[in-house]
């Protein structure tokens, strides 16, 4: 349930993505504007708002939490499809963002009482893949529909729905007893944001780790936010062809890389913990030299064959990430800390890859024309290559700071 509650997260959040062409020719929008849109206002709100969320989650129940934002998201979703100009779109998609804030702390603290330290990178993997899911929901649905009915139904069948699975999750999910796996000793007191940021702060490893994955999120959502504009402008794709293609691509091969990464990291981690670093940082070593194929070459055919891989290379550092970030804080501090993690990670990521690659687009428009976007993408994707490094200095780190005493529960 937590996993489709975070699809529907992203079908909410990724609906305008393979909608923002036909919104972009009927608003007269830039491509600045359409990565503001998609990315920088939608992520000031959401981060903004996920860490008092997340707060409130560590000491109330987390269920109900959840239920509430996917009412909010879901209903400003359907909202969207009023939209009469570029503010109330941009008004909508604030609403979006406020209501997803209160998704991910959450269910991210109630996984890791529902499980032991030792699955929770398959755990966080397996709900993680909820990304890749709700991308590919949200392509065929808004591909499909939007070619057919238009963009504004568009909105409408995917924000509906999902206030009806709000009802269902309150009604089905239990919530389980915090630090189920740790003892109750340590769910007596419940610590502010200041005590959560002063245990983290002794911890280089976490702040390694964070802004690595903001550097990965930076090229996913960066190039991602903008591969349908890709594929129709560059390679002649029709908006529902878009759709199905990028639902198999980005949706099922995310789903897979997404999985194998926490998969992978619990399986050879268990006795170097140092692999929950290690896989995200192998991954992106095979996914930089891969972008350049798949944004360069003229043939579609290869295109789409190379980005699936490139989908699997860039989709794996997520659940070891929650799974390291939520194994060095005690079970009250869990929420928040996910909340800091994707702070950070949206800020640099949601935030800034859009509207970099956006801006770029139209830098380079008037010495690249129709090739300024694939440019900007292929930059975007360079610009992410430092979190290799920073991957790299955390798994050094990790040793020393788990020897400490913040501790993962052996296998």
């Amino acid at each position: 349930m937590l996993t489709l509650v975070y699809a529907f997260n992203f079908v909410d959040r990724q609906i305008l993505v393979i909608l923002q062409e036909p919104i972009k020719l009927e608003m007269g929008l830039s491509d600045a504007q359409l990565g503001l849109l998609s990315g920088f206002s939608f992520a000031l709100v959401y981060i903004t708002a996920g860490i008092p969320i997340a707060w409130w989650a560590d000491r109330t129940n987390r269920r109900n939490i959840i239920a509430g934002a996917l009412t909010v998201w879901s209903g400003m979703t359907a909202l969207s499809g009023l939209a009469q100009n570029y503010t109330h779109l941009l008004l909508a998609r604030i609403g979006v963002g406020i209501g997803e804030a209160g998704g991910s702390p959450p269910a991210h603290a109630m996984i890791s009482d529902y499980y032991p330290a030792h699955q929770r990178g398959t755990a966080m993997a397996i709900y993680s893949t909820g990304v890749h899911l709700g991308i590919l929901l949200g392509f065929i649905v808004g591909g499909v529909v939007s070619q057919y009915f238009g963009w504004r139904v568009a909105f409408f069948s995917v924000g509906i729905p999902g206030i009806l699975l709000a009802l269902v999750f309150f009604l089905t999910v239990q919530e389980p007893p915090r630090g189920r796996w740790e003892g109750a000793v340590q769910q007596v007191h419940k610590p502010t944001l200041a005590e959560t940021l002063k245990t983290l702060s002794g911890y280089r490893s976490f702040w390694y780790l964070t802004l690595a994955t903001g550097l990965s999120a930076f090229a996913g959502y960066g190039s991602g936010n903008f591969a349908p504009s890709f594929l129709m402008r560059n390679h002649g794709f029709t908006v529902g062809e878009v759709g199905l293609v990028l639902a198999f691509v980005g949706g099922f091969a995310g789903m897979v890389g997404t999985f194998l990464g926490g998969f992978i990291a619990d399986r050879v981690g268990h006795s170097d913990r140092r692999w929950y670093l290690w896989v995200p940082a192998i991954s992106g070593m095979l996914a930089i030299p891969l972008s350049f194929p798949y944004l360069l070459l003229d043939n579609t055919a290869v295109v789409l064959g190379v980005s699936f891989f490139l989908s699997i290379a860039m989709n794996t550092y997520l659940g070891p990430a929650l799974a390291i970030s939520h194994g060095i804080v005690p079970p009250a501090m869990r929420a928040q800390t996910s909340a800091i993690l994707f702070f950070i990670l949206n800020l640099i990521g949601l935030g800034l890859g859009p509207l970099t690659a956006g801006l770029l687009s139209d830098w380079y428009q008037p010495r690249f024309g129709e090739d300024s976007l694939r440019y900007a993408m292929l930059t975007v994707a360079l610009l992410s290559s430092p979190s290799i490094v920073l991957y790299l200095l955390a798994a050094r780190r990790l040793p020393g700071d788990l020897a400490q005493g913040l501790e993962m529960s052996p296998r």
